[in-house]
C-alpha cells in the first residue's frame, strides 16, 4: 500500500463498478488558482429575516410555527410535485417521462447558528428518528419508490439559506446512483449471500489505515476509492436495509458519529467545513431488497485550505473522477483532528 501513496493509479469502486484516478504526486504543485471564501460560524440564534426561522413567514407566504424541535415541511418551491403528468412522450430519439415526487426541508434546529457539529448527540437523534419517520410515511406512498435525505451544507455547495437544514427528495423513480448501488449489491449478494459492505468493513477494520473510529454500533471511515478530498462513509456495523432498521440504540450511535465526525471537519481548517451528505438506502419499491447495507456519505469540497476547493472540471467531467490526496492521506488528517469543535 506504501507505493499507491506516491504514483498515479486507478481505484474500483465496489458500489458503483466504476473507477477513480489517484495523483498523489500533484499534492506538490502550486496553487494560483480560485480562492473561495472561508465558511463562517453564524452567532445569532434568531434571524427576523430568515426563512426558517420558528415563526417567521417563508418565501412561499407560509409561517413557521414556533418549532422547538427538528420540523419538516413540504418545500415551497419542490423539485418534485405530486400532483403531475406521468406521461411520456417520444418524437424520434427524444424520449421524456413525467416524474411524481414530494420534496421536504428538514430543519435540524429552532437555533439559526445550531450546525451538527455543534448539537447535541440528543438533538442529532430527534433529527436521525425525524428521517425515519419520514423514510417510513414516504415510503409507504405507492406512487414513492425511493427516498432521498440529504444535506447541503454552506454557500459553496449551494446552500441557499444559512439555518441548519437538509432536505428529502422521494420520488417515483429510483435515481441512476441508486440503481448502480442496488445492482452492484445484489449481485454480490447473490453470488456470496453475504452483504457487500459488511465484508468490505472487515477488511478496512482488519487495514485500520482507512478507519476514523467506531463506536459499538456504527463505524466511519474513509472509503478506498473516495473521490473528494475528505470524503467519509458512516456504515451501521449490522446490515441494514434503511435508516428505519436501525434500533434505538443503534441510532444513537449513529447520532454520536455524525456529532464526532462533523467536529473533526471543522478542525481540519477551522472554519464551518462545507459539504454534500446523503443516505443511500434501500428503494421503497416492495421489493424485500435483502442485499441493502445503508450508509452515508459526506462530499466536502475543501482541498488545501478553508478557501481552495476541489473543482469537478476538465478531466472529471469528460473522463472519470481523480483525486491528489490519497484516501490513506484523508483518513490520518481527519483521524488526528480533536474530538472538541475549535471554537470550545
Amino acid at each position: 500500500m506504501t507505493s499507491l501513496q506516491e504514483y498515479p493509479h486507478r481505484r474500483f469502486n465496489i458500489l458503483t463498478g466504476e473507477w477513480i484516478l489517484v495523483s498523489p504526486h500533484r499534492t506538490k504543485r502550486p496553487w494560483q488558482g480560485k480562492n473561495e471564501a472561508p465558511s463562517s460560524l453564524e452567532t445569532i440564534t434568531y434571524d427576523e429575516h430568515c426563512y426558517l426561522c420558528p415563526g417567521n413567514e417563508r418565501a412561499g407566504g407560509a409561517v413557521n410555527p414556533d418549532y422547538k424541535a427538528p420540523y419538516v415541511f413540504t418545500n415551497d418551491f419542490a423539485a418534485l410535485l405530486s400532483e403531475t403528468t406521468t406521461a411520456q412522450t417520444q418524437d424520434g430519439l427524444l424520449l421524456a417521462k413525467g416524474e411524481q415526487g414530494i420534496c421536504k426541508v428538514v430543519c435540524f434546529s429552532e437555533n439559526h447558528s445550531l450546525t451538527l457539529p455543534l448539537m447535541t448527540v440528543l438533538d442529532i437523534d430527534k433529527v436521525v428518528a425525524l428521517w425515519q419517520d419520514e423514510y417510513r410515511s414516504l415510503g409507504a406512498n405507492p406512487a414513492i419508490n425511493y427516498v432521498q435525505i440529504f444535506e447541503n451544507k454552506g454557500a459553496i455547495m449551494g446552500c441557499s439559506n444559512p439555518h441548519p437544514h437538509g432536505q428529502i427528495w422521494s420520488q417515483s423513480t429510483i435515481p441512476e446512483e441508486v440503481v448502480k448501488k442496488t445492482d452492484r449489491q445484489l449481485a454480490y449478494w447473490e453470488e456470496n449471500g453475504k452483504s457487500l459492505l459488511g465484508d468490505y468493513i472487515s477488511q478496512e477494520l482488519e487495514a485500520k489505515e482507512r478507519i476514523l473510529f467506531q463506536n459499538e454500533h456504527i463505524i466511519v471511515l474513509v472509503p478506498y476509492w473516495a473521490v473528494w478530498p475528505y470524503e467519509t462513509m458512516i456504515l451501521p456495523k449490522r446490515k441494514v436495509a434503511a435508516v428505519t432498521g436501525l434500533t434505538k440504540e443503534e441510532r444513537w450511535s449513529f447520532a454520536e458519529a455524525i456529532k464526532k465526525l462533523t467536529i473533526k471537519y471543522d478542525n481540519i481548517f477551522q472554519t464551518s467545513f462545507p459539504y454534500s451528505s446523503g443516505i443511500h438506502q434501500a428503494p421503497t419499491d416492495g421489493l424485500e431488497h435483502p442485499e441493502w447495507h445503508m450508509h452515508m456519505s459526506f462530499y466536502p469540497p475543501l482541498l488545501r485550505s478553508a478557501t481552495v476547493k476541489k473543482f469537478m472540471v476538465g478531466y472529471e467531467l469528460f473522463a472519470n473522477p481523480q483525486r491528489d490526496i490519497t484516501a490513506e492521506q484523508a483518513a490520518t488528517t481527519i483521524r488526528n483532528q480533536s474530538e472538541t469543535h475549535y471554537t470550545l
